[in-house]
């Protein structure tokens, strides 16, 4: 097969043969393509919805269109309460079915798969760099801006260059330390920050089947960090088991692409991925943190985000956790990404845990990842956070250093107040 995950996606939105795909679907094309899913938040949809009146066209099609007030929600300010006002209005004129307010908001990025709106096969499009998530299903997603989804809304159709591809062979077996997060940490300190820019990268090989269904998210979800247009896993076992309960149903493979129909072919072994962190400014400035040989302290620890706030990476942070009491010098901040892992993560003791060790657990919400709210960093903190993006500012005052890193290490960090693995802390009990 000489079409890559994405180009057989395309092909199959446009209905095309495999010879017809080979010709029409050629990396640097332009090819213009139905879409399943439009989705936009309390930022950016007001901008679209503006763009869309002023058009004086006629919502093309409600059901693929979806709103998630997750930014600066629950309100920050006035002018964040102005801004989902307007979607809030807006939704409920034009009867949009998919809109998640405060009670059935959560995340986007975690919320739209845990729905069934994300979903194999599917053209997914959002105004939000991180939309790139929804390829852990078999799906060709990425954002774009606000006009872009202003367009969608008025045809319901969207332009795009095919990406040419490259492709990730994951060999061998992660240590029971390594989470999806130091994979595509060690992928994205691998090839830099512009490695895979405007490219699809793909993922493939006998080690695939060792990252669940929340490892893929995670990983497809910083594709955008090192330039991608999306990110792709194969659909499997694995995406079976999560579309079973989100749809009730199993979907068709890709055909497995030959290497000539990517631009490059890179072999991880995933027992040689160790604990890695993405020290500041940038999500390529990776290190492992077994090997530091000083002493970072910290001010706070933020574990959540659309990166790392589903149920599994709470449960790895409660693990770390457990029996043991936060660093009173570190402010720990818990958000789980949706209302349901929320409830889950009470009901499994977890909340119990990050509130008897000196962490407190908040309402779902994007908050601190972009400076929002909920734990802004004044001048010359350091946080070690899951969130995914570390650029200066990006969580409060420009002097301010953030440090990315699993939800084990970032527990581990709040309970020994410094940089530190849970492997290293484990060893210093």
């Amino acid at each position: 097969m000489t079409l890559t995950y994405t180009q057989q996606i395309l092909a199959a939105k446009k209905g095309m043969n495999v010879a017809q795909a080979e010709q029409a679907l050629k990396a640097g094309n332009l090819v213009l393509v139905d879409v399943d899913t439009a989705m936009s938040n309390d930022v950016t949809a007001p901008v679209a919805i503006d763009v869309f009146e002023s058009s004086g066209c006629k919502l093309c099609n409600k059901d693929n269109v979806t709103f998630v007030l997750d930014h600066f929600t629950p309100n920050r300010d006035i002018k964040s309460a102005e801004q989902c006002k307007r979607v809030r209005d807006f939704a409920r004129k034009e009867g949009v079915k998919n809109f998640f307010d405060v009670g059935q908001m959560g995340i986007e990025h975690a919320l739209l798969p845990e729905k069934g709106i994300a979903k194999p096969w599917a053209v997914m499009i959002g105004a939000d760099s991180h939309t790139c998530t929804y390829g852990a299903l078999g799906a060709f997603s990425t954002g774009v801006g606000s006009t872009d989804i202003a367009g969608i809304m008025m045809s319901g159709k969207i332009w795009l260059k095919v990406p040419s591809a490259i492709r990730f062979n994951l060999i061998g077996k992660p240590s029971p330390y390594i989470s999806g997060k130091d994979v595509i940490l060690h992928i994205i300190g691998m090839i830099g920050v512009d490695g895979a820019l405007y490219k699809s990268i793909e993922f493939g090989g006998e080690g695939v089947k060792y990252m669940s269904a929340d490892d893929r998210f995670t990983i497809c979800n910083m594709a955008i960090e090192c330039g991608a247009k999306n990110g792709v896993f194969p659909i499997d076992e694995i995406t079976d088991e999560y579309t079973q309960v989100t749809l009730g149903k199993k979907y068709d493979r890709f055909a497995e692409p030959s290497a000539d129909a990517y631009e490059r072919v890179i072999d991880i072994d995933l027992a040689e991925v160790p604990p890695t962190v993405a020290f500041p400014h940038l999500p390529s400035n990776t290190r492992n943190v077994d090997t530091l040989d000083e002493d970072i302290a910290i001010d706070q620890v933020v574990i959540g985000s659309c990166t790392n706030g589903r149920i599994s990476d709470l449960a790895a942070a409660a693990k770390v956790l457990k029996g043991r009491k936060v660093n009173p010098n570190v402010r720990t901040i818990v958000i789980p990404a949706t209302n349901k892992i929320y409830l889950e993560a009470v009901e499994k003791g977890y909340v119990r845990t990050f509130i008897e060790g000196g962490a407190i657990v908040s309402t779902p919400t994007c908050g601190p990842c972009l400076g929002g709210h909920m734990g802004i960093l004044a001048s010359g903190e350091r946080a070690v956070t899951t969130t995914n993006r570390n650029f200066i500012g990006r969580m409060g005052a420009k002097d301010s250093y953030i440090y990315l890193a699993s939800p084990a290490t970032a527990m581990a960090s709040a309970i020994a107040g410094k940089l530190i693995s849970e492997r290293r802390l484990e060893e210093n009990k």
